[in-house]
């Protein structure tokens, strides 16, 4: 055991120091091209949240002056939960409404034909960039669940972008009665959903998930192997569990070997 996470330990270590090395090589570049690192003062920042409280949004709407044109004036893009994306309710009524990019969480249970009613509410002119549909399926349905709502929707020409959300759909509650998720599990419903997206040519936009830079203790797992027994030393959310800084940077390193492989195979196929 003490072997495995020495090991665990050591590949982190390189890992670590091979992101530093390309930090510093994406900074000398800035520097041979004339820019600094305090361009980075001026990047751009953008806002998204979930539209659950329509008394909110709706007061924040605003009309551009020029054109007309209605923007939850609330953040850049906002999306429907899981829970409140009726097709004959208020939150898709409203969203319908605005000209923001829109995102929308589809479950397990999502059917085909549901997304496809969504895409026409909300992206009637198949706008690509107004919809994305994000995915929070659990790791054992994500392979099963995924794979027809892509092939359907894209088959339709809709010009939605598919991100996974691998969080909601792994949460458990821990023997203390904390509310926690596996890291494991995180991880392999983000492995299905690249699979998934492998296999039928189409492409994996991006993930959605909860984390913080703090050292919590709130999701078990990892290469640090917090357990059970440790969510008490600092579980710090209010609401749902977060991936601590150690954590969230396993992940990325494990996203980004994802889409190398996927980008290796598309090169493989051409």
């Amino acid at each position: 055991m003490r072997a495995t996470h020495k090991s665990r330990a050591e590949s982190s270590k390189g890992k670590y120091e091979q992101l530093a090395d390309h930090i510093d090589h994406a900074l000398d570049f800035m520097r041979a091209t004339g820019g600094t690192p305090e361009d980075f003062d001026s990047a751009e920042f953008f806002v998204s949240h979930e539209g659950l409280l329509l008394d909110y949004e709706s007061a924040l709407t605003r009309a551009d002056a020029r054109t007309g044109v209605r923007y939850a004036a609330s953040g850049h893009m906002l999306w429907i939960g899981e829970r409140t994306r009726d097709l004959d309710g208020a939150r898709v009524e409203y969203f319908s409404r605005v000209a923001n990019p829109i995102g929308v969480k589809l479950g397990p249970a999502t059917t085909a034909d549901t997304a496809l009613r969504l895409v026409d509410r909300l992206d009637p002119d198949r706008v690509p960039g107004r919809l994305t549909f994000i995915t929070r399926m659990g790791k054992d349905k994500v392979r099963d669940a995924l794979a027809p709502l892509v092939e359907k929707v894209t088959a339709s020409g809709a010009q939605v972008a598919w991100i996974c959300d691998p969080m909601h759909g792994n949460t458990i509650e821990a023997p203390s009665g904390h509310k926690t998720r596996r890291f494991d599990d995180v991880l392999d419903e983000v492995r299905g959903f690249f699979e998934v997206h492998r296999s039928l040519g189409t492409h994996p936009g991006g993930i959605h998930v909860e984390l913080t830079g703090d050292d919590v203790t709130e999701c078990v797992g990892g290469g640090h192997e917090i357990d059970f027994v440790d969510l008490t030393a600092r579980y710090e959310s209010t609401c749902d569990p977060r991936l601590n800084r150690r954590q969230s940077l396993d992940l990325a390193f494990l996203v980004a070997e994802f889409l190398t492989e996927t980008a290796r195979r598309r090169r493989g196929r051409r």
